[in-house]
C-alpha cells in the first residue's frame, strides 16, 4: 500500500459518501491525500448559471499566482478569457476555487481527471496550464460515443473531452498495464496472439453511455458508465489508494473503486444523487447534511 496519509476523510480510513457544499467539505480534507480525483462538473451548456462565486481561494497551496502558460500569470490569462466571454465567467468563477483545491489535495504522484462539454475544454485547457503549468499536461482524453439525436446543419456533437493533469510530471504515477484492453479495429493486420490479448486504448475512448435499459442505470440524469472510470482508475491509482470525485452524482467514481480496491470519498450536495449513492452502495457511510 502506498505511503499516502491513511485517513484523508476521517474514522480510520473507511470509504464515505459526504452529503455537502464541496468547496467547504475539501477544506476539511487533508493535503495531498489522494492519488487520483475524477471531476465531472455540472457542464455549460451556453446557458447563464446562477450560481454564488466565491473569493475563497486558498492561496497558500501554493499555486495562485505561479507564472504558466509562455510565461504570463495565471491571474492574466484568466482575465484575458474571462473579459472574452461572458457567459464562461460565470461558469470558471464557480469551478475556478474547486480546482484550486484539488490541486493541493492531489498527491504528489496523483493525476486528476476533469470531464468537461467540448463548450468548456479549451478554456479549461489553457488555464489548467497556468495552475498546474503545461509541463504537468498529460492527456487530451475523448470519450465518443454515438447515441441520440443527430443535427443535420453541422457534424453532430458526440463526445466529451477529459482533461487529465498531474501534480508533479516527474513523479506520477500510471500503470497501462493494469488496464482493460479492447478489441483490434482490424484484427487481420495483427498476429492472433495480439488478437487475443486485445490492444491498449488510446486517447480516443469509444465507449457507449449508460444504457437506459442495462443493469448499470440508476435513473440519475448525469450517470458516466462504469467502463469510463474502470479504466481511469485502473491506469492512475492502485491498490489502498484513495480516491476523490467531489461531484459524485450517481457515485460511478466510488461503485468503481470500491470493485477495484480502493478507498474513496465521494461529495455531492444534491439529496437526489446521496438517495441514489445509499441505494447503490448501502454499506458506505454517508455523512453531513
Amino acid at each position: 500500500m502506498p505511503d499516502h496519509p491513511t485517513d484523508p476523510a476521517s474514522d480510520q480510513g473507511v470509504s464515505r459518501i459526504i452529503q455537502g457544499d464541496n468547496l467547504a467539505v475539501l477544506a476539511e480534507l487533508a493535503d495531498e491525500a489522494f492519488t487520483l480525483i475524477y471531476l465531472d462538473p455540472p457542464f455549460n451548456t451556453g446557458r447563464v448559471q446562477k450560481r454564488q462565486s466565491t473569493t475563497s481561494i486558498r492561496t497558500e497551496a501554493g499555486v495562485g499566482s505561479i507564472t504558466g502558460f509562455k510565461g504570463r500569470s495565471y491571474d492574466r490569462i484568466k482575465g484575458d478569457l474571462l473579459a472574452y466571454d461572458d457567459v464562461f465567467e460565470n461558469y470558471w468563477e464557480f469551478i475556478e476555487p474547486r480546482l484550486l483545491e484539488a490541486w493541493r489535495l492531489l498527491a504528489p504522484d496523483g493525476t486528476l481527471y476533469l470531464h468537461l462539454d467540448y463548450r468548456e475544454a479549451h478554456y479549461a485547457k489553457v488555464l489548467l496550464d497556468a495552475l498546474f503549468g503545461r509541463e504537468s499536461f498529460l492527456n487530451e482524453i475523448i470519450w465518443a460515443y454515438d447515441y441520440g439525436a443527430k443535427t443535420k446543419s453541422r457534424w453532430p456533437a458526440k463526445h466529451d473531452t477529459i482533461l487529465v493533469y498531474v501534480k508533479d510530471p516527474a513523479r506520477y504515477y500510471f500503470d497501462s498495464a493494469t488496464v482493460d484492453r479492447e478489441p483490434y479495429m482490424a484484427p487481420g493486420l495483427v498476429t492472433p496472439e495480439k488478437v487475443a490479448k486485445g490492444k491498449l486504448p488510446t486517447d480516443v475512448w469509444w465507449h457507449t453511455i449508460v444504457s437506459p435499459t442495462g443493469r448499470e442505470k440508476t435513473g440519475y440524469p448525469t450517470q458516466k458508465p462504469e467502463g469510463i472510470l474502470r479504466r481511469i482508475i485502473q491506469a492512475s491509482s492502485r491498490e489502498g489508494d484513495w480516491v476523490l470525485d467531489f461531484f459524485a452524482g450517481s457515485g460511478t467514481t466510488g461503485a468503481v473503486a470500491h470493485a477495484l480496491g480502493r478507498r474513496f470519498v465521494l461529495v455531492d450536495q444534491n439529496p437526489e444523487a446521496i438517495q441514489v449513492m445509499r441505494t447503490r452502495m448501502p454499506d458506505v457511510p454517508v455523512h453531513g447534511d
